[in-house]
């Protein structure tokens, strides 16, 4: 059965991994048919490198994915907070909204955003209201329930005396959330701000729905190139995306891991510790 489980994983990553690299060989390859090598060349990515339309907009998705990001960091730590400090039932109400989200078709809630906006364009009076803003709002909506859930395991483990302690000790209560809370659930803040960058940089079916001719995103962009037989260019400008993903998962993998490590490490020494006081 073991041996099923396995066989069964490694199809599952080749299944997964083979269209990627597939497609960062074909970003190499000196001619434009991609089931036809001709040589190696790096020529795509010096093309692309030199591309006055695809640069901007890549800039574009940097920046609301930055913003956005920040921004769903901070609200939803804050969020996490509040659901923390509810009674077991009302938390569990409040996660369960928050998961409605998570489980919600993306067509559903860009569709859903998108007639928010008109209708507020239409009591504000404001003409042509789709733009950067309204990418913006999109994007943090989305991206604070994945940020909320990281955070969320982090208090759960994180001692409640913790804070108590450090008080009794002469932190003022600001003083302690900031010496201790929040360095107990970095690592999920940290996770949540990479989840929440990595969504907001590839999204493409809720940004399709609300954002303005003044403002658009690489994603949306490139659903215009797939219309059209794709230049080698964009084969180059996939694998490089792909790459930063994948770095930035890496890195969060390992923010975990080490943090696990360190709290498994903590409970050695504290029981170490309990078991010297009975001793003694």
């Amino acid at each position: 059965m073991k041996t099923f489980n396995r066989a069964f994983t490694v199809a599952v990553f080749i299944f997964l991994y083979i269209p990627m690299i597939v497609l960062a060989v074909a970003s190499f390859n000196q001619g434009t048919d991609i089931a036809v090598w001709k040589g190696f060349t790096f020529s795509q990515y010096g093309e692309l490198f030199r591309d006055r339309v695809l640069l901007p907009l890549l800039l574009n998705s940097v920046i609301v994915a930055v913003i956005s990001s920040l921004v769903a960091t901070v609200l939803g730590t804050m969020a996490a907070l509040g659901i923390h400090s509810m009674s077991r039932r009302m938390r569990r109400v409040a996660m369960a909204v928050t998961n409605v989200p998570l489980t919600n078709p993306e067509i559903v809630t860009g569709v859903s955003l998108a007639l928010l906006f008109a209708f507020l364009g239409q009591l504000l009076k404001i003409q042509g209201i789709l733009g950067f803003f309204t990418l913006l709002i999109a994007h943090i909506t989305f991206n604070l329930p994945y940020v909320i859930l990281s955070v969320m395991p982090k208090l759960t483990q994180m001692d409640p005396d913790l804070r108590d302690a450090a008080m009794d000790l002469g932190c003022p209560p600001v003083k302690a959330f900031f010496k201790v809370v929040i360095h107990e659930i970095m690592p999920g803040i940290f996770s949540g701000a990479l989840m929440a960058f990595t969504m907001s940089l590839d999204d493409f079916v809720i940004s399709y729905f609300v954002y303005g001719p003044n403002f658009v995103t690489l994603p949306v962009e490139i659903y215009n190139y797939t219309k059209k037989p794709l230049q080698p260019k964009i084969y180059a400008l996939f694998t490089l995306l792909f790459l930063a993903i994948l770095l930035v998962m890496v890195i969060m993998n390992l923010v975990q891991a080490r943090d696990d490590r360190r709290r498994r490490q903590g409970r050695g020494v504290f029981g170490h510790i309990r078991k010297d006081v009975r001793v003694g």
